[in-house]
């Protein structure tokens, strides 16, 4: 089968196997994904949705989070690995939210790469997650998969790997198809083990490119 018809089928049975997934960073407004994207970069969401929960009760919303000194977010903020350059950005970035968009995150993609810490993986995250616009995030797991099953050739560069999966997936299907990738890659198509091979609802159709 070509590649985008692999990935029509990939994208069904992902869907079947994990019909409710969706973003495993907990928050509850826009602006708190944008903090918890922020802390994922080399830590787990687990770890996130704990130490946040600390961040936020000490500052619950943006003017608070933004008038903070960069010392007191750092020190919450620390079991996430890299504390004082996430805090920077953290604080950086909540002070533009504060003075330049009245409290609320932007709601266009250029915008969001503007801010402090935010690459393209995190600005899908918030456009597919915030806005439910087309988006596909190249995490760790995407990339993963994705050269795996076969739907791109070898490619590790986030953005190479995005560019390469926006020529075969829906762009309604993206957001979705990444989350279920992240549930696929923790439980079955593992990194730190030997992938579950027999276990994959995938398995018949791995690498089946013409």
């Amino acid at each position: 089968m070509t590649k985008k018809e692999l990935a029509l089928e990939v994208i069904a049975r992902l869907k079947k196997e994990y019909p409710d997934a969706g973003c495993t960073l907990d928050y509850n407004e826009a602006w708190k994904l944008l903090v918890s994207v922020r802390l994922a970069a080399q830590c787990t969401d687990a770890r996130v949705n704990v130490v946040v929960k600390d961040l936020y009760a000490k500052y619950p919303d943006v003017e608070s989070l933004a008038a903070a000194d960069v010392a007191d977010i750092e020190e919450i903020v620390r079991p996430c690995g890299l504390g004082k350059s996430k805090a920077r950005d953290i604080s950086k970035c909540m002070k533009i939210l504060r003075d330049e968009y009245d409290g609320k995150i932007p709601t266009d993609f250029k915008s969001l790469l503007k801010l402090p810490g935010v690459g393209r993986k995190s600005a899908n995250l918030i456009m597919g997650d915030v806005f439910g616009e087309p988006a596909i995030v190249t995490d760790t797991h995407c990339i993963r998969l994705v050269n795996r099953i076969g739907l791109v050739d070898g490619i590790k560069d986030p953005k190479k790997v995005e560019m390469a999966l926006w020529e075969i997936i829906p762009p309604e299907e993206g957001s979705d198809f990444c989350h279920r990738l992240v549930y696929h890659g923790r439980d079955v198509c593992t990194a730190r083990t030997k992938p579950h091979c027999d276990q994959c609802c995938l398995n018949d159709i791995c690498g089946q490119i013409i």
